[in-house]
C-alpha cells in the first residue's frame, strides 16, 4: 500500500458515515438543533479549539516530521477557533467533541497519522456545511473565511499519508492506518448518531 491507495482505503472503509457527516443534518447535529449563527460558530469553535490542544499533546510525543505536523495542525486550528470567535464576537470553550476525546486515546505513530487522516476528512466534510450554511445565510464574507478551512484539511490529508509511508514498515502497519482512521471517522458520526436520535431525528437518510 501506499499513501494514495491508503486515502482511498480510508473512504472507502468509512464511506457511509463520511457521507453522513457531509450532509446538512451533522450541522444540525453539531449545535443541538440550534441551527443559527452563534451555535454554528461555537461548534466550529469547540471542534478547533479542542483538535488543537490534542495536536499539541501528540506533538510533544512524536519527533522529526510527525512531531512537526501535529505541531502546525495545533496552530492552525487554534487560528481556525480564533476565526470563528471573532466572527461571533465571544467564545468559551464548550464540552469536548466525541472525534477528539477518541483521538486523546489513540496512541503509536502509525495510528495517531491514520486518526489524524480520518479526523481530517470528517472535517472537511463539517467545513464544507459551515460554508454552506453561511451561503445561504447570505454572508458571503463569512462562508468565504470558512472555505479556506477545506485547503487545510486537504493539507493534513496528503501530508499524514506520505508520513505514513515512511512510519508503515508492513501490512500490517498499514491495516492498522487504515483502521484507525475509521475509528476516527467513527467517534464522530456515533456522536452525530446518536446526538440526532436525541433529537428526535432519523439520522440515517442523507438530506
Amino acid at each position: 500500500m501506499d499513501s494514495q491507495e491508503f486515502v482511498e482505503s480510508v473512504r472507502d472503509e468509512a464511506a457511509t458515515p463520511l457521507s453522513r457527516l457531509g450532509s446538512s443534518k451533522a450541522l444540525y447535529a453539531d449545535t443541538e438543533g440550534e441551527m443559527d449563527d452563534d451555535a454554528v460558530l461555537g461548534a466550529v469553535a469547540d471542534r478547533a479549539h479542542f483538535a488543537a490542544e490534542n495536536f499539541d499533546g501528540w506533538a510533544d510525543e512524536e519527533s522529526g516530521e510527525v512531531s512537526e505536523l501535529f505541531a502546525d495542525a495545533a496552530a492552525t486550528e487554534r487560528d481556525h477557533a480564533e476565526a470563528a470567535a471573532d466572527e461571533r464576537g465571544e467564545y468559551d470553550p464548550g464540552e469536548q467533541p466525541a472525534v477528539v476525546t477518541h483521538l486523546g486515546g489513540v496512541s503509536g505513530t502509525a495510528e495517531r497519522l491514520g486518526a489524524f487522516v480520518g479526523w481530517a476528512l470528517a472535517a472537511g466534510n463539517n467545513a464544507d456545511q459551515v460554508v454552506g450554511y453561511f451561503v445561504g445565510q447570505a454572508s458571503p464574507r463569512t462562508a468565504s473565511t470558512f472555505r479556506a478551512f477545506g485547503d487545510d484539511y486537504d493539507e493534513y490529508v496528503e501530508r499524514a499519508s506520505d508520513l505514513l509511508a515512511d512510519a508503515c514498515e508492513s501490512a500490517d502497519d498499514w491495516d492498522d492506518a487504515v483502521a484507525a482512521a475509521a475509528g476516527a471517522v467513527e467517534a464522530d458520526y456515533e456522536a452525530y448518531f446518536e446526538t440526532l436520535e436525541a433529537l428526535g431525528v432519523n439520522p440515517k437518510p442523507v438530506c
